[in-house]
């Protein structure tokens, strides 16, 4: 994860981050000996050891790949998900660190929703202060349509359960208990939206 500053706003972006020391002897060589046995069923989780489950946290700044906010008890989410593609299951760039809800809403949708690591600075904003999520005309015209699908289907958009953790944030902030800069690492979306609305007067 990579923080730039560009005219004052802070611009977060997720790079992949690197496979960890051991990950091919811990889990890929016994994950495709696994699927060598096993033609069905949901393959072994492996990828579920705390060393690796916790670098991939570390990877993403214990953000959520897709709600862009702090949750240390994340899942392993496959991008490319394992009844689609039993291939990938156990390959480190596959991996992408999710809140649990937001992992099993996805499902097997695979490339129907945004790589988080295609996903480029300023395609999604937050509005206060209702605090939903929505596009910006930054978002490519040829990706508009799955990017909207992928706010719907991920219930990113309004879902009570995704606003009430942007309300407890922006609640935090707003009392003092974080500063701008902390907001930034724990919901640098919200932070952003603060920043916008400062330079805009409001």
């Amino acid at each position: 994860m990579d923080c730039q500053s560009d005219g004052g706003w802070t611009v977060i972006h997720f790079t992949p981050p690197d496979e960890p020391v051991n990950f091919d002897r811990d889990v890929r060589q016994p994950g495709i000996a696994w699927l060598e046995r096993n033609s069905v069923g949901r393959p072994k989780a492996y990828w579920n050891l705390s060393q690796y489950k916790s670098a991939l946290a570390d990877g993403f700044g214990n953000l959520c790949a897709y709600s862009a906010m702090y949750g240390p008890v994340g899942t392993v989410d496959h991008y490319r998900s394992c009844n689609s593609v039993r291939s990938q299951a156990y390959e480190w760039s596959n991996y992408r660190f999710a809140s649990g809800w937001i992992n099993s809403s996805k499902q097997d949708i695979d490339d129907r929703v945004l790589d988080p690591f295609q996903v480029e600075d300023g395609w999604f904003e937050i509005l206060l202060p209702s605090l939903q999520l929505v596009l910006t005309d930054a978002v490519p015209h040829d990706k508009r349509g799955i990017a909207q699908y992928m706010l719907m289907r991920l219930h990113l958009r309004d879902d009570e359960r995704i606003i009430r953790q942007r309300r407890e944030w922006y609640r935090m902030y707003q009392d003092g208990g974080l500063s701008l800069e902390e907001l930034e690492k724990k919901a640098p979306l919200i932070a952003r939206a603060i920043r916008k609305s400062a330079v805009q007067g409001h």
